[in-house]
């Protein structure tokens, strides 16, 4: 598994053992489908990563310009694997921006001083509600763009998203991707949610929600 495209590319993130059906990552193919739909949605966004699993759906968002992800999991061992792909990515971010200071200072060039991506690690059982985000933290105001990718065909998927449709963390703007087992049925509408996409790639189902009014239900 590795990151597909931006400053991070072609990093390897570090995923579960084959053994291990506690965490299943989406296959590259799919991931990589799936950004080339979001294209322009992602530079400058606030993205949620719930479910997060290994953490590549915020990750490969950072990695093509989010401004900030907040990753979300209670499993112990997705939240190790998504610590160390953190420090992957963040590594990365490094690295490119050496790069570019150091060539900027061989052709003459003014050296742009662009800020690290915010990232941030929450424990928190999704199958009892959301997580609170403090004030103090840049998610508190919402979110561009939410990634929900519970485990397949257990309901989690519906739930969370009739949670995130009466909360305060969407903007009129918001889209929320949801992965589920294509086979499975989602409604149409959740709440202040509304389908506007659905795509299959293999096993995986894409399903692509947003507001349909200018504000959710506080």
């Amino acid at each position: 598994m590795r990151i597909i495209s931006g400053y991070a590319r072609g990093r390897k993130l570090k995923s579960p053992p084959t053994t291990d059906k506690a965490i299943r990552p989406t296959s590259d193919r799919a991931r990589e489908a799936l950004f080339s739909i979001l294209g322009r949605r992602i530079p400058g966004s606030v993205t949620l990563d719930l479910f997060a699993g290994t953490g590549a759906f915020g990750l490969e968002a950072l990695s093509r310009g989010a401004r900030s992800a907040c990753f979300v999991d209670f499993f112990p061992q997705a939240l190790t694997l998504i610590r160390h792909n953190i420090q992957v990515c963040m590594d990365a971010f490094t690295h490119h921006q050496t790069s570019a200071q150091n060539q900027q200072s061989v052709t003459g060039g003014d050296g742009e001083v662009v800020m690290a991506p915010t990232t941030l690690l929450v424990k928190h059982d999704l199958r009892r509600g959301l997580p609170h985000f403090p004030e103090t933290t840049p998610f508190a105001a919402g979110f561009d763009l939410i990634f929900l990718d519970p485990p397949y065909s257990q309901g989690l998927a519906l739930a969370t998203l009739q949670t995130l449709a009466g909360c305060g963390l969407l903007q009129p703007h918001s889209l929320v991707v949801v992965e589920e087992r294509a086979k499975e049925t989602l409604p149409s509408q959740v709440g202040a949610l509304t389908l506007t996409d659905r795509r299959s790639y293999g096993e995986a189902g894409f399903w692509f929600y947003q507001p349909s009014t200018d504000q959710c239900s506080p």
